[in-house]
């Protein structure tokens, strides 16, 4: 586990003073720099010693068989797996023929800093070789957000006490060998040796490889060029081979006298164009990188980042670490999404290849929502991508027996890469989550032509799936039976309550969005009956409700299992899935992450007040949290229902996942989804941030700890700023207008520079619920309010 003294709290940098080899792996995907298309590991420039390295192209992937022990019809053949690819990252040293390696000779001081605001990892070290010579090294590393295709390093060397030999290698390098990992189903699959060389080059300071993938057929091209300035003579020689094109940099530094070396690479990848294609597609980006220079890349990143944080940014008065958390979280999620441009937002991002880079439903319900308000555009290129991928989604569709599409619980290129029905196929869910996306996207941007172009096919195409999923019974009501909702501990059950809601939205959604655009409507065959059967079955839709207890049921039935023995179980028997059969957990009161609670978040008009403090109430005693998903929304539910301690401790827990590797496994790469509910647990939580239809509402309040929060949002063509204090709450509309909003329900119509205060009133006070045992919130601070 990271403690939290590893890094130095700060509001705008993530400093991490020493080398701490023992944590290593974990300080790699912290540090880790991607655009969403390009991703570097936070590595060592070196590459040794490391924990995972990692270079990843989103989509790019392995193909490899999915062994059953008994096979079934609609099992998939085959996963699909991120794969390691060409890393540009690696610039070796050797100091007098010493390698420069921190496991020998002495290391004098070693600082690493993520700069937020700069988008840029920079490290400075001090090193005394085995043989007594003394160096300074500092690099500056980047993934461009202008330029998709670019990363880039500079690397500097300077003598300090005596002259000294330098020779500096800077490579590309394929095939690079791998740890194994052993005992986590959550780690991903590792496959040896995945890319076969097709071409090799090495001239002057120009390298290249091209690779290609042995079963998905995928071509991989990696170009490097560089910049060297140093004391008279220094030399350089290049060589290349299948897996390896080297540039060697030789001189003789003097006391004072610095080495210094700019390296630009470039990536590109294809399933179609030629190896001369590719080959000519990383040349010409690194072209355009090159002819700007490293103080252009420098430039361009930190204005592309000045232009999100001013529309994003999120101030805490009051708590210095979740200030630092929520930038951390923030940049994190930009990186996963930012230029992804129509391909999938993995679970881990760019920084691991933690549950083998596939993307989930964490996408649209937990990454997309802040993006939504912060970075649209990278919205509608996620969504696009999910519009690509409905041929595969109609054809599993077909195999299932349904109509519409079917969309994967895990994928990297569309098809079901799940290989366990009950958490993956049954997990029905997420076509409506995909629905919700596309429906938050539409009203909050008013994308006209993308709601037309591509919103209407996927709401069509999964309306069209839960009317043949569903069915009514002989009273008219409509029921969706054997799926499996949020909550994996309660798989294939009947009506859940998330998903019939989600899916009633869905249905709903669909049918407005055929009226608004009936040529499209006529063009995907829609026509008034089947709309007509949409409202009908969204009308009818089951809610199951315990009228005894009076709090909604988790999926029929729910509440008549037998509660789970928490008092037998052990703390280190969580989480429950590793050390107890799924037999057992799916037959009793025992909820891995917020399902019932999740669904007063999403779709909280269909619950009043009272039902919601009761719900929560009923279900915290039974959520165990073994998801990283579950805090941030148990953290909205607790804020809104007057649990303002809770919901403290609840972000905090969210907000600290990987920064303290609360699950032990940040190793295999961040947990995206949970760094988007940091930004969840504020705007939605104490924000009070809620978005339905074409409404907006605030309802904020503070935990004792916070003087002060204030947050942007992007909101129909505006920019709101909202600043929320003790006992007010001011919204500002810095551009655009006139914007609607409500505050605690009371409308307000704002005009650009004319902010409106409000006062917040005061809370309904209410009993605190409990936690199962050994389960309360990972952060435990004072007394809260």
């Amino acid at each position: 586990m990271i403690t939290q003294s590893s890094y130095a709290v700060e509001p705008w940098v993530l400093r991490e003073r020493g080398l701490h080899p023992d944590v290593l792996p974990q300080s790699e995907s912290v540090f880790a720099l991607s655009n969403g298309h390009v991703g570097w590991r936070g590595n060592l420039d070196e590459g040794e010693p490391h924990g995972l390295p990692g270079s990843y192209l989103n989509g790019v992937h392995e193909l490899h068989p999915l062994p059953y022990a008994e096979a079934g019809y609609g099992y998939p053949e085959s996963g699909q797996t991120v794969i390691n690819v060409t890393n540009g990252k690696i610039i070796r040293l050797l100091v007098d023929d010493e390698p420069f390696d921190l496991r020998y000779g002495r290391l004098r001081s070693h600082e690493r800093v993520l700069d937020l605001r700069a988008g840029t990892l920079t490290r400075t070290c001090e090193w005394t070789s085995p043989a007594g010579t003394t160096v300074r090294v500092r690099s500056t590393r980047l993934v461009s957000f202008t330029q998709r295709a670019i990363a880039a390093v500079a690397y500097e060397v300077e003598a300090l006490d005596a002259r000294a030999r330098i020779v500096v290698q800077s490579e590309l390098v394929a095939n690079e060998q791998l740890p194994g990992r052993e005992g986590d189903p959550r780690a991903a699959v590792v496959l040896e040796s995945p890319l076969e060389s097709e071409e090799h080059f090495a001239k002057s300071g120009r390298l290249r490889l091209v690779h290609r993938t042995r079963r998905s057929g995928l071509r991989v091209g990696a170009a490097a060029d560089h910049l060297v300035s140093g004391p008279d003579p220094t030399t350089t020689d290049s060589e290349a081979s299948e897996d390896l094109a080297r540039l060697t940099i030789a001189t003789v530094l003097d006391p004072g006298e610095r080495l210094r070396v700019e390296k630009f690479v470039s990536y590109g990848w294809s399933g179609t164009r030629s190896l001369p294609a590719v080959s000519d597609q990383v040349d010409a980006a690194l072209a355009a990188a090159t002819s700007g220079g490293w103080s252009a890349l420098l430039a361009e990143q930190r204005g592309y980042l000045g232009e999100f944080w001013a529309r994003s940014d999120v101030e805490i008065d009051g708590d210095e670490q979740i200030q630092q958390a929520v930038r951390f979280a923030l940049f994190h999620v930009l990186q996963a999404g930012a230029r992804a441009e129509q391909r999938a937002i993995p679970a881990k991002g760019l920084t691991g290849s933690g549950y083998d880079g596939h993307a989930f439903w964490d996408t649209e319900m937990f990454v997309l929502p802040l993006l939504t308000y912060t970075s649209p555009d990278a919205v509608a290129e996620a969504l696009r991508w999910r519009q690509n991928t409905l041929p595969a989604a109609r054809e599993r569709a077909v195999q299932l027996g349904l109509r519409g599409a079917a969309f994967p619980w895990r994928t990297i290129e569309g098809s079901e890469g799940s290989a366990y029905w009950p958490a993956g196929t049954a997990a029905f869910h997420v076509n409506a989550d995909i629905a919700d996306a596309v429906v938050r996207y539409t009203s909050a941007t008013g994308d006209e032509r993308f709601d037309r172009d591509t919103g209407v096919e996927l709401l069509v195409e999964t309306a069209r799936l839960w009317r043949s999923l569903g069915h009514h019974d002989h009273h008219g009501t409509f029921h969706i039976d054997g799926v499996t909702g949020p909550d994996e501990y309660s798989a294939i059950a009947d009506d859940n309550t998330y998903t019939n809601l989600m899916a009633r939205a869905n249905l709903l959604a669909a049918a407005d969005a055929v009226e608004r655009h009936p040529r499209r409507a006529a063009e995907l065959g829609v026509d008034v009956e089947e709309s007509a059967a949409w409202r009908e079955a969204a009308e009818a839709m089951h809610i199951p409700y315990d009228d005894e207890l009076g709090v909604h049921e988790q999926h029929t039935g729910f509440t008549r299992y037998q509660r789970w023995d928490f008092a037998s179980t052990r703390a280190d028997q969580y989480p429950l899935l590793l050390h107890f059969p799924y037999f057992d957990l799916y037959r009793k009161q025992v909820v891995k992450q917020a399902d019932l609670v999740l669904a007063m978040y999403t779709c909280g008009p269909f619950f009043d007040a009272e039902h919601k403090a009761r719900n929560f109430a009923y279900y915290e005693p039974l959520t165990v949290r073994d998801s990283s998903l579950s805090a941030c929304c148990q953290a909205v539910i607790a804020a809104e229902t007057g649990h303002l301690r809770l919901a403290y401790d609840y972000l905090h827990e969210a907000a600290l996942m990987d920064l303290e590797d609360l699950e032990h496994n940040t190793r295999d790469g961040l947990h995206i989804a949970s760094l988007a509910g940091t930004w969840m647990a504020l705007v939605g939580g104490f924000g009070g941030l809620r978005h339905h239809g074409e409404r907006f509402a605030f309802a904020p309040r503070l935990p004792e700890r916070f003087g002060r929060l204030a947050f942007t949002l992007e909101l129909r063509g505006c920019r709101l700023r909202v600043e929320i204090g003790r006992t007010t709450a001011t919204y500002t509309l810095l551009k655009g207008g006139p914007l609607t909003i409500h505050h605690h329900g009371e409308p307000l119509t704002l005009d650009a520079d004319k902010p409106q205060t409000r006062d917040i009133p005061p809370i309904k006070p209410r009993p605190a619920p409990d936690q199962p045992p050994h389960r309360r919130p990972n952060h435990q601070p004072g007394k809260e309010g």
